[in-house]
């Protein structure tokens, strides 16, 4: 999923004018989504605030972290799709536990879940990603894994099987990969790769 938009107001050293900017946020986006926010000091003195982390170069300090919400889910529910996900990983040779760390990272495996950005489903696919996809009901397992997969085949094979650039490519878009050259510098996208990697290690052991 694409990263959000940086916030581009502009404060002096005013701590008055950053708890009231984090209020604003707060009040505007009172559901959960990927929206910590860090601030840095320019070399005039002025401090910016920002949700993305994109300038390597720049020494950011979190202000403020997002409430992050995770469903509660049975164990039953973990092997609950395994059927579909591995009928759908062998058509598409993709590892069935590379899908399900895709599916555990993007919604603890809830068919229902809907992200502040409106992705959907298991495997979160945004509206516009599902109709490319030809995927008629997001919310519906079997179709919602089969788009998934058949997607994440693409960007396996566009990355030349680097999982690190695929799964970075499945958060944020193959042209943020494409235009950075390898992951993009968005900690949101950094974290992603990480934690499905984690998670497919686990799921390659069970």
């Amino acid at each position: 999923m694409a990263p959000m938009l940086p916030v581009k107001e502009l404060f002096r050293n005013n701590l008055i004018g950053i708890i009231s900017l984090l209020a604003l946020l707060l009040f505007m986006n009172p559901f959960p989504s990927h929206a910590d926010i860090y601030k840095y000091v320019d070399k005039n003195g002025t401090i910016h605030l920002t949700n993305i982390t994109t300038n390597p170069q720049v020494n950011y300090v979190l202000v403020y972290r997002e409430k992050r919400i995770l469903f509660n889910i049975k164990a039953n529910d973990v092997a609950k799709y395994d059927h579909i996900i591995n009928r759908t990983a062998e058509k598409y040779n993709v590892d069935p536990a590379l899908v399900k760390a895709v599916i555990k990272t993007e919604s603890n495996f809830n068919h229902r879940a809907v992200s502040p950005k409106g992705a959907r489903g298991l495997m979160q696919l945004m509206p516009s990603t599902a109709y490319a996809l030809q995927v008629p009901d997001s919310f519906q397992p079997d179709n919602n894994v089969e788009g998934g997969v058949k997607y994440l085949r693409y960007l396996i094979a566009l990355f030349k099987n680097d999982l690190s650039l695929a799964l970075a490519a499945y958060n944020a878009g193959e042209n943020a990969v494409i235009k950075h050259r390898g992951i993009p510098p968005y900690r949101e996208t950094q974290n992603y790769v990480q934690r499905v990697l984690s998670q497919y290690h686990q799921y390659r052991q069970q």
